[in-house]
């Protein structure tokens, strides 16, 4: 079965899940890791997103997510939003919660896709420690596709990634001083 226009491409059946990274400063990381999870449902695939630094503000695409079959996710974090030059004891726990989930869903073997939504920010900021992710992705089950968002994607998960795609900021009505949109940005 050849590919789209790509000479020569064929489709290879496979139950390996690999490491994907959404990164960036443009629009749209958590939108295309939500895009993924939808993919997977209508699939029949389990999917769990562990949502760090999204606590207490109420996201639109949480109350549809908990409509749909297969979809199951956990917020972590506090009301508001996180100064990475004071990054509170609150904070680092309610990071440290989050990877605590991650580790226990991953290698549940009860999900087919795993996303740790904001994974990137919460090891830029040093409210968890890359080794302990770079450790999660060494160690998950092979199966499992793993997702990780956010700006600030370190170097080394980089380099373990098997899909890292950049979301680059060309435009962005934030910097015309239009806040963010309910229903569109949250």
């Amino acid at each position: 079965m050849s590919l789209g226009n790509t000479p020569g491409a064929t489709r290879k059946a496979t139950s390996k899940g690999l490491v994907e990274i959404f990164t960036g400063d443009g629009k749209g990381k958590t939108t295309a890791a939500l895009g993924a999870a939808l993919r997977a449902s209508g699939h029949g695939l389990k999917v769990f997103i562990v949502y760090f630094m999204k606590g207490g503000f109420p996201y639109g695409e949480q109350k549809a997510l908990s409509q749909l079959p297969n979809i199951k996710f956990a917020r972590f974090g506090l009301e508001g939003f996180v100064n990475p030059n004071n990054v509170t004891e609150a904070e680092k726990e309610e990071a440290r919660k989050a990877l605590q989930m991650a580790k226990e869903v991953i290698f549940s073997n009860e999900y087919d896709i795993v996303i740790l939504d904001e994974i990137n920010v919460a090891t830029a900021w040093n409210l968890i420690n890359i080794a302990e992710v770079i450790k999660l992705i060494k160690e998950k089950p092979e199966k499992v596709e793993l997702i990780l968002t956010g700006r600030y994607a370190d170097d080394k998960l980089v380099e373990l990634a098997d899909l890292v795609t950049n979301m680059t900021k060309i435009k962005h009505p934030y910097d015309k001083g239009i806040l963010a949109r309910k229903g569109i940005d949250y």
